[in-house]
């Protein structure tokens, strides 16, 4: 077990390789009411949980991005309103990022803000969603517009749930990993560079050491910025055009494959401007497709996705703006970009 600590608006711990049920069972010592929300994929695997005195709730969502609705939370403020929920009582989101999100969003939107637990169960969960107290749920005109920052009391990473996960979702998971290696970590991209899904699965330690310094960097971040000016943005390279796509796809595509392409993306965006030398942008496709991730999309879609990055939160008015990397650890941002370019860019990546 290790422990990474973040410093935002209170201090909490992302407690790494341990057992989840366990570690739950200590931190709900003392909680009157707990309030399981989970996708209703995940309902059938809670099992039992040792919770002492504290009465347990659980609520299942649709799974995915889909469950991420307005509608949605408000079936669980009635729900949290009839069980009785106080300010001593805490949420507990088990799941993958998008039950995360949701239900990081639960909490802080009940009384004000209660206490929530994250236990993620996919790569994507671990990694990024459960990490940082960004809290969301979607509307119809992007992803995450509606949220709150609101940190949970603790992270809980069990290594054992990976186990369950196809190999397309722990690809998909991946690549977040791989977005810090190239904003932050080197030693990720070392970490993953020439290895396939299957050899990356099969060896436990190198798992535990490229999740812990994925984790790392997105916790090193935060800490230093929680509310997202933009050193906190620099989490979100590939993202731009990864959420356009996962809007104009209905969320067809998992989160990490649109941010896969967001990445290949700008890594022309990038060689194009004399950013990165053609070998970086070529080591962001051979790293990305090698894990078995997509680095492409439908050309005839980008008028939807130009206009989709319109609605990205990093925004400002009619300004465009995206983050940049000019080599591996070091990141900067493009404001406004000519339409051009950013056209010329996404044939190079497009079908």
């Amino acid at each position: 077990m290790s422990t990474i600590e973040v410093s935002a608006e209170h201090n909490y711990g992302i407690l790494i390789d341990v057992d989840w049920k366990s570690e739950l069972s200590r931190l709900l010592v003392g909680r009157t009411r707990a309030a399981f929300i989970v996708s209703q994929e995940m309902q059938s695997r809670l099992g039992d949980i040792d919770s002492g005195d504290t009465e347990i709730f659980t609520f299942p969502i649709p799974d995915g991005e889909g469950g991420k609705s307005a509608s949605t939370l408000l079936q669980v403020w009635n729900w949290l309103g009839a069980a009785g929920f106080t300010r001593n009582d805490v949420v507990v989101a088990l799941g993958g990022g998008a039950t995360t999100d949701f239900g990081g969003f639960a909490a802080a939107s009940w009384l004000r803000g209660i206490d929530w637990v994250a236990v993620p169960t996919t790569v994507a969960g671990m990694v990024d969603a459960a990490v940082g107290g960004k809290t969301a749920i979607n509307s119809e005109y992007g992803k995450n517009l509606i949220g709150a920052f609101h940190s949970p009391v603790a992270v809980v990473i069990d290594f054992s749930w990976l186990e369950t996960l196809t190999d397309r979702d722990y690809a998909a998971g991946l690549a977040e990993v791989v977005k810090a290696g190239f904003i932050a970590d080197g030693v990720i991209l070392d970490l993953l560079r020439g290895k396939s899904l299957g050899a990356i699965r099969g060896d436990r330690e190198a798992v535990k050491e490229i999740f812990t310094r994925a984790i790392a960097v997105k916790a090193n971040v935060v800490s230093q910025d929680f509310k997202e000016s933009f050193a906190r943005e620099a989490l979100n390279y590939g993202h731009t055009l990864g959420h356009a796509i996962e809007l104009e796809c209905k969320f067809s595509m998992r989160h990490g494959e649109c941010v896969s392409i967001g990445m290949a993306f700008m890594a022309q965006v990038q060689l194009a401007l004399g950013l990165i030398t053609s070998e970086l942008a070529q080591d962001h496709l051979d790293i990305l497709q090698g894990l078995g991730l997509p680095v492409s999309y439908k050309r005839s879609s980008w008028p939807v996705l130009l206009a989709n990055m319109s609605l990205d939160k990093k925004a400002r008015g009619k300004s465009l703006r995206f983050v940049t990397i000019t080599a591996i650890g070091k990141t900067d941002r493009l404001e406004n970009p000519d339409d051009n370019l950013l056209f010329t860019a996404y044939e190079k990546v497009s079908l």
